[in-house]
C-alpha cells in the first residue's frame, strides 16, 4: 500500500481524533523509552483495522524493564487522564499488551517480538520509529551518565 492509499482511508477522521491518537501514541513510545525499551516503533494501521488506530511496539530485556515500562506508561498517562480500557501480560510479563483504544501499546520480551513479528504482520502499515535523544551534557560540559 502506498502512502497516499493509506492517506486516502483515514481521511474520514477528523483532525482532532487523529492528532490526540497519535500524539498519545508518540508519549507512550517516549515513555517507554523512559524505561530503557528497545526498537521502539509506532505503527500506523488506521484504514487498515477497525480495531485501533496505532500500535505501539517495544522491546524490554528482562521481565523487570518490562514491568517498569507498562507500570510507568499506565501511571503517566493516568496523569493526562488517560485509563487504559484493558491490560493483558501483566502477571507473565512476557507480551503485555495496554489497550487504549485508538492505541494499543505492545511491551514483548526478544523471543516474543520476533515470533509474534507485527510488523510484518501489519505490513501495510506505515512504521515511525522512536528514537531515545541523546542525553544531554550538563553545563560543565560532561556528559551525563545514563541512568
Amino acid at each position: 500500500m502506498t502512502d497516499a492509499q493509506h492517506d486516502e482511508r483515514i481521511e474520514d477522521q477528523s483532525v482532532e481524533e487523529v492528532e490526540v491518537s497519535e500524539l498519545l501514541a508518540r508519549r507512550a513510545a517516549e515513555l517507554s523509552l523512559e524505561k530503557k525499551c528497545e526498537d521502539v516503533k509506532i505503527l500506523d494501521v488506521r484504514g487498515l483495522t477497525s480495531v485501533t488506530d496505532f500500535f505501539v511496539l517495544a522491546t524490554a530485556d528482562s521481565e523487570r524493564k518490562a514491568k517498569a515500562a507498562y507500570e510507568h506508561i499506565v501511571d503517566e498517562l493516568k496523569k493526562d487522564d488517560e485509563r487504559p480500557l484493558h491490560i493483558e501480560g501483566g502477571d507473565s510479563l512476557h507480551w503485555v499488551l495496554i489497550d487504549y483504544v485508538d492505541v494499543v501499546v505492545h511491551i514483548f520480551m526478544p523471543d516474543e517480538r520476533r515470533f509474534y513479528d507485527l510488523e510484518s504482520l501489519w505490513g501495510d502499515g506505515k512504521i515511525t520509529v522512536v528514537e531515545d535523544p541523546a542525553p544531554e551534557s550538563s553545563s560543565s560540559g560532561e556528559v551525563q551518565a545514563p541512568d
